[in-house]
């Protein structure tokens, strides 16, 4: 429910608000959030409003933040969200401006510096030139600044009075938000103020620690380092004067430097040293301070964290507890626990095999994705919530939180009494969704058609923004990601963010865009052209460029190519293209929800061109029933696109569609007891690793047995009364088997596959 904070209402925003936004950043991907900050832009750059505290900045998203200029002080709430690299509050659901404060100060950083750690900050970046020369382009552009070793990409939004104009020839300073689009960061200029000539600074400060810029008012991590290098640069033309340092905080007397009082001439540099000597275990941090002339930072303040003694962080008090779950769907949950006492970190590990075995070894670093036992990290950070990727329908998860302190190498884990707990996604969600729709009416094609369109249009470039990021994309080992090649089986891992070209896959349209009465309807998009129930990735150069325009069809003749699991070949006299069969039934069902869809729209009939066999469509549908994934999905499109695919919530739709001519078939499907059963069969998840769960609706299982492809007998059990049958998958080597159940109607059979 969208919430706009009055002002009787901020001190509950306040004690809402109570983490950072750097604490913030930590969290997953999908959580809700609110954070204060002050607004560093207005409406040059469009929708758009940087926000930053003392300790990071976030961007946020939507056209309700119109009213909002640069040094507002801002509580928004919204979701997390990733655009391109870039992580949003999209939407930003609510805000309160609290009114205007002194603006943010940009942070003077070496272009070597700018990275995640500074994103939607505002920075300066002095002393560069631009590569390119002539204007700035029109409309939005990128170009790239130099310091004669280093790049970076400056984005110029066309909102601003930026583009068209010329663009420098000599040396300017630079200032912006720092942005992200894909693998590039980017300075984002607000205005022409934001570029101005360079002037050299009568002074101007940079400290390197290890030959590594350590700003001011940043950590840095010496980690078990005896002796260390600091480097006192000066980019002013005159000579900065170091009146003196001092070293404090809980471990102080672990660090010595030789960093006293002393000069650095214009635009050269000095080394000093910094020892460190642990007196002890654990984590030992200081604050090193440096007094000096230079006018915007003075003290120049680093904080200095280090390990004693044994080489590890402090170990937690306690662990996490109290471990819950919310926001059940079949496509997401949201998991939440309260902090351990002493702890800086967690991280949580999530199985469908069972609870979770296993734990984290200290001294070693996780990333999300990585294995441990028969576990995955499903997150690693400060934050108490998570939501994980690759959520799947009708699955039991199991959970495990750890917590832990430590930078990279030298964390400590508490691995007595984790918090655990399991929880179960749900499945189909319909509802009353087809309140009034009656199979046996001569109107229901057309009435069908009427309750799925239309709907909420999202555009062909945002299908990255949301079925990518936000459902197909899955965590594999070493924090990298993978997507899945419907057409192939190909799981290519990249990583993040997620990007087209750099990955070669695309968004295949399943009914083909050619097959389109209205085509082309790509420039501009209409709606049946960025369709989400529709476009599935795919590899372009090795399944999208082959299926073309193909029909879908079993191949019987030659094979002329094969790319793992996807094929073209002939089907009599007919090229087609044969993908794999977990996606055969999906693929038929977005056929046929694509042509009902849109079927009578300004007059134009949508059936199925001559070569593309209804029936071999219609026999994959009933041979692979929607499985966790095809449910997953259609719940996560109806919570974005607003409408659902009728054919994967009721099976026997499509008998009521003559799909080569868009016309209704008064007929039933004719299903005998046997085929109806096997109709309602759900076994999954497919694959699977170890349990293997199977329901048949509406009935119990009162047998079963499994056999393997020999047709040898693996597994059986009889006087069952089983709503649900869930088989042990680690008595089963890997491969595919046959399950067939009893129930008292009759017999029903479906394949299943153990990885």
């Amino acid at each position: 429910m969208k919430r706009i904070f009055t002002l009787l209402g901020i001190a509950t925003a306040f004690a809402y608000s109570s983490q950072t936004i750097q604490q913030v950043r930590n969290m997953s991907v999908g959580a809700t959030v609110t954070v204060r900050g002050v607004v560093s832009n207005g409406s040059e750059l469009g929708a758009i409003r940087y926000l930053q505290d003392g300790t990071a900045g976030i961007a946020c998203y939507g056209n309700n933040l119109s009213s909002l200029t640069t040094g507002d002080s801002v509580t928004a709430t919204g979701v997390l969200f990733d655009f391109s690299g870039l992580l949003e509050l999209s939407p930003t659901n609510s805000f309160t401006d609290h009114g205007p404060v002194t603006p943010n100060v940009p942070q003077v950083i070496p272009i070597t510096s700018a990275g995640e750690a500074l994103e939607s900050q505002l920075i300066r970046i002095e002393n560069v030139t631009f590569v390119q020369s002539g204007n700035f382009a029109g409309g939005n552009s990128t170009v790239q600044i130099t310091n004669g070793a280093n790049t970076l990409d400056v984005r110029i939004n066309g909102s601003t009075n930026i583009d068209g104009t010329a663009i420098p020839a000599g040396p300017v300073t630079i200032t912006g938000l720092m942005g992200q689009f894909n693998a590039n960061y980017q300075v984002v200029p607000r205005s022409l103020a934001d570029i101005v000539p360079y002037v050299a600074p009568a002074r101007e400060i940079n400290v390197k620690i290890n030959g590594t810029t350590a700003l001011n008012n940043t950590t840095y991590v010496i980690g078990n380092t005896a002796n260390n290098v600091i480097t006192i640069e000066n980019s002013g033309v005159q000579t900065l004067t170091v009146t003196g340092t001092s070293i404090t905080g809980a471990n102080a007397a672990d660090y010595t430097t030789n960093l006293n009082a002393t000069t650095v001439a214009g635009l050269g540099s000095g080394n000093f040293t910094l020892t460190f000597a642990p007196t002890g275990n654990g984590t030992r941090t200081a604050t090193l301070s440096i007094a000096n002339d230079d006018s915007d930072e003075n003290p120049y303040v680093i904080t200095l964290s280090a390990v004693g003694l044994d080489n590890l962080a402090t170990e937690p008090t306690t662990n996490a507890s109290n471990l819950s779950f919310s926001n059940l769907q079949a496509y997401t949950l949201t998991g939440a626990y309260n902090a351990g006492n002493g702890a800086e970190k967690y991280l949580v590990l999530w199985s469908k095999n069972g609870p979770v075995s296993g734990s984290p070894m200290d001294g070693t670093s996780y990333q999300r994705g990585d294995i441990i036992g028969n576990a995955k990290v499903a997150y690693s950070g400060s934050s108490t919530t998570f939501v994980p990727r690759g959520v799947r329908a009708n699955q039991p998860y199991h959970f495990a939180v750890y917590a832990f302190n430590g930078p990279a190498g030298f964390e400590n884990y508490k691995t007595t009494n984790p918090a655990i707990g399991n929880t179960t996604t749900t499945g189909l969600n319909v509802g009353n969704y087809y309140a009034g729709i009656n199979a046996q009416s001569p109107t229901f094609l057309g009435d069908l058609s009427a309750l799925i369109n239309p709907h909420t249009f999202i555009s062909y470039f945002n299908y990255k923004q949301t079925v990518m990021n936000q459902f197909e994309v899955s965590d594999t080992t070493n924090g990298q990601s993978f997507v899945t090649c419907v057409y192939t089986g190909e799981n290519k891992v990249f990583n993040d963010p997620f990007d087209w070209s750099a990955t070669g896959y695309s968004r295949e349209h399943t009914y083909c865009h050619s097959w389109m009465p209205t085509f082309p309807c790509d420039n501009p998009e209409e709606p049946e052209y960025t369709d989400q129930h529709n476009l599935y990735p795919t590899n372009l150069a090795n399944a999208n460029s082959y299926r073309s325009n193909l029909p879908l069809l079993e191949i019987t003749g030659n094979v002329l190519f094969t790319f793992l699991e996807g094929s073209v070949g002939y089907n009599g006299n007919q090229m087609c293209y044969e993908p794999r069969d977990a996606q055969k039934g999906n693929a038929a069902r977005s056929i046929f929800y694509q042509a009902t869809c849109y079927n009578g729209q300004n007059g134009l009939n949508w059936s199925l061109p001559a070569y593309q066999d209804q029936e071999s469509l219609k026999n994959w549908h009933f041979n692979d029933l929607p499985d966790s994934y095809e449910i997953a999905r259609q719940e996560y499109i109806f919570s974005v696109q607003g409408n659902r695919n009728p054919y994967i919530d009721s099976v026997e739709f499509v008998c009521h569609v003559n799909f080569a001519n868009m016309s209704y078939l008064a007929e039933n499907c004719n299903l005998g007891i046997e085929e109806q059963l096997s109709a309602n069969f759900s076994v999954f998840p497919v694959p699977s690793r170890n349990q293997v769960f199977a329901q048949v609706n509406n009935t119990n299982i009162t047998a079963y047995s499994v056999t393997d492809l020999s047709g040898r007998v693996i597994l059986e059990s009889s006087n069952l009364e089983l709503p649900v049958l869930i088989l042990d998958g680690a008595q089963l080597n890997a491969g595919k088997y046959l399950l067939s159940v009893q129930t008292p109607f009759g017999i029903a059979q479906k394949s299943f596959v153990i990885e």
